[in-house]
């Protein structure tokens, strides 16, 4: 289990993290989405022992990352964007050489154990620089397990792989989240849907969102948008919407109008009365629900960034 509490990061000036709390249990896939420069590398940093924090506390397992840095070290898998592999070397000598370094001490079970869930058997032999990026991100992957560590780090794991690879990756992740703890970052947001049960945003060095990505997008949706389309509507069709009770706002595009409700307001009926009664031939009311990436951009774009309570 990972547990952060009220940690901090500070270059200078420049606040990184400001006092930030979360915790992922075992067997969790936690999302750490974020602009460049909100905090998600920093925080990694000091999950993995690269840096101190400036302030506040995490431990993995108990164990402070600080105080008990070299246990922690031991129990977790770090994959960076950027995977140091050394291409000379052939896959299972590079496994080799990352599990003795680690300290393992039973060397064959635990590279023949690793390069099966990372599906690299009939690679085994290869050297790394004649592998593809899908195959050598699975590398990374592999150099990341093998001491069998109880918490997995990765940054950017399918950055820069083709559909197919990308695939094939996720589908590790979820596998690999049956056993382990996870932290994944990545800039792709449908990637967090498809791979991940718990979402964590960070904007500015300050968590502003923390759930699944279902109810994530169900209590910021309470400000609901429709789409209605008409078959005759008036010029000033989009005043008389705005002027019924609950009605935030109105964007006409022809003969269709979004309309974007207040907070806990459910304007449909009311739309669909004016619309029937001045003949306006109402043809569909339909809700627009926000996507994952509707919510990154509210909530990692406005000047304020309000936090969302979990």
């Amino acid at each position: 289990m990972i547990q952060v509490e009220n940690l901090s990061k500070t270059y200078g000036d420049h606040i990184a993290l400001n006092g930030i709390t979360f915790s992922v249990n075992r067997g969790q896939v936690l999302g750490f989405l974020g602009p460049n420069g909100a905090g998600k590398t920093t925080t990694m940093r000091i999950l993995t022992g690269y840096m101190p924090p400036s302030s506040g506390k995490a431990t993995i397992d108990g164990l402070d990352v600080v105080d008990d840095s070299l246990q922690v070290r031991q129990r977790i898998g770090y994959m960076p964007e950027t995977i140091p592999l050394y291409d000379e070397m052939t896959v299972t000598g590079y496994l080799r050489f990352m599990a003795a370094i680690r300290g393992v001490t039973d060397l064959e079970p635990a590279i023949d154990r690793v390069l099966e869930s990372c599906g690299l058997g009939d690679r085994r032999h290869d050297i790394i620089s004649h592998l593809s990026k899908g195959y050598r991100q699975r590398v990374g992957l592999a150099q990341a397990l093998v001491h069998n560590p109880d918490v997995l780090v990765l940054d950017e794991p399918t950055a820069g792989l083709d559909p197919l690879q990308i695939m094939a990756v996720r589908e590790l992740i979820r596998e690999l989240g049956k056993e382990h703890t996870i932290i994944l970052s990545t800039h792709i947001l449908p990637e967090v849907s498809q791979v991940c049960d718990h979402v964590l945003i960070i904007n500015k060095g300050k968590i502003v969102a923390e759930d699944t990505p279902d109810k994530l997008t169900s209590r910021l949706d309470r400000g609901a948008r429709v789409r209605c389309e008409f078959a005759n509507p008036p010029e000033d069709a989009a005043e008389k919407l705005s002027a019924i009770d609950g009605v935030a706002a109105v964007n006409a595009n022809g003969q269709v109008y979004e309309v974007s409700m207040a907070v806990d307001k459910d304007v449909r009926a009311s739309i669909a009365e004016c619309a029937i009664s001045n003949g306006w031939g109402l043809l569909r009311i339909e809700p627009i629900s926000m996507s994952l990436e509707d919510i990154f951009v509210q909530l990692t774009t406005s000047e304020d960034s309000p936090e969302v309570e979990a």
